[in-house]
């Protein structure tokens, strides 16, 4: 088996049994097709192994060696894999030199980019890595019938705009990022604004404060993980929104967060349960009708705690 991507191919000579991931959501793709990792690499949370609730079952009573922070290649090297997958690792061409040399090694795919590969790219892939193609394309089948369920019941998300923001910084994903891949599979696109900002290619744009536009949108997320409420409460130009005004704004909280951000097999499903109810609240025309977890946080108009 041979796998090409932006520094090479990897050739796979016989099934991996030591899997070693690179990717920070990675783990969540080889537990889907039923393989435990050797060691994956902790994103955040404070979940055992890194792995978040969507996917403990999948994971069992398997216990990866659990990596932090950088590509660590002697660490690496000293586990003796027989596959190293980083998908979305930001995997560098020295990386790969020498992690290539430790065993078959799958970096990004060009026209993805290191962070932009999208979830049924990196499901096929690894489906080939580990001889369970079949297996991908069915979970690929299952997910991509629930997303055209959705939009068709859906009619007036086509072509509707919307942001996905990060409430720290006041930073929105960009259609290139998996949050907004996961968006337009609802039939949403990003506002066009957002690409007046910053660099044209980047998944993720600063939007500066006194700057609105490209992020009001029909359909606005704030991405939190629970500590940024009073700081969306202190924007000075957010009264000014429609999305605000017209009560399109949805908090987006730690776990669902989460959920969305890893855009997996295993989360997929889990994000589509929470958001769709509220993409429903903020989408029905009424302004009266409240998105239950902005109520709960306190960012409803009026409602600034």
């Amino acid at each position: 088996m041979e796998i090409s991507h932006k520094y090479g191919t990897a050739r796979i000579e016989a099934a991996p049994q030591k899997v070693v991931s690179l990717s920070f959501i990675g783990h969540d793709f080889l537990l889907a097709l039923g393989t435990v990792p050797y060691a994956l690499r902790m994103w955040y949370g404070s979940h055992p192994y890194g792995v978040w609730p969507w996917a403990q079952e999948a994971l069992g009573d398997g216990q990866p060696i659990v990596m932090r922070g950088e590509i660590d290649i002697e660490q690496i090297a000293a586990m003796k894999p027989d596959l190293i997958v980083g998908q979305w690792s930001g995997m560098t061409a020295s990386d790969y030199a020498l992690l290539s040399q430790i065993a078959p090694t799958i970096a990004p795919q060009e026209a993805w980019g290191d962070y932009g590969a999208p979830w049924a790219g990196m499901l096929r892939t690894l489906g080939r890595a580990l001889g369970r193609s079949e297996d991908a394309e069915a979970q690929i089948d299952r997910i991509e019938r629930r997303f055209s369920d959705i939009r068709a019941a859906h009619p007036k998300w086509q072509d509707a705009t919307a942001a996905v923001v990060w409430s720290g910084t006041t930073g929105a994903y960009t259609a290139d990022d998996i949050r907004m891949q996961f968006m337009a599979q609802l039939g949403f696109r990003a506002p066009p604004a957002l690409n007046d900002i910053g660099a044209f290619d980047a998944i993720y744009k600063v939007i500066p404060e006194e700057v609105t536009d490209p992020i009001d949108a029909d359909a606005l997320l704030w991405i939190d993980a629970g500590s940024n409420v009073d700081r969306l409460n202190r924007l000075p130009l957010r009264h000014t929104m429609r999305a605000y005004q017209e009560g399109r704004e949805i908090y987006v909280g730690l776990e669902l967060a989460a959920a969305f951000s890893h855009s997996s097999p295993l989360s997929i499903n889990y994000t589509l349960d929470h958001l769709v109810p509220l993409l429903e609240a903020a989408m029905d025309g009424d302004p009266a009708t409240e998105v239950s977890t902005s109520r709960a946080v306190g960012i409803l108009p009026g409602e600034a705690k």
